[in-house]
């Protein structure tokens, strides 16, 4: 699957767009794998704070152990 990242903000069409990280307690994870999780990431607008995106940068953590490719 090829990452793409929106660089532009939907809302007031501004481009400085920061990465921002989400994690600990507001980790994600699958309902087949409760105990593992992965971090979420957001890219916000610094203009207007929109939340442009959103995603997980491994999401193969969100997979149970045995599932997941070697």
């Amino acid at each position: 699957m090829k990452n793409i990242f929106i660089n532009a903000c939907q809302l007031c069409g501004n481009t400085e767009i920061i990465d921002c990280f989400q994690g600990g307690y507001a980790a994600i994870s699958a309902e087949c794998n409760k105990w593992g999780g992965a971090a979420l990431y957001h890219r916000v607008c610094r203009r207007c704070g929109n939340v442009v995106q959103s995603y997980v940068k491994e999401p193969e953590k969100l997979l149970k152990r045995s599932d997941r490719r070697r």
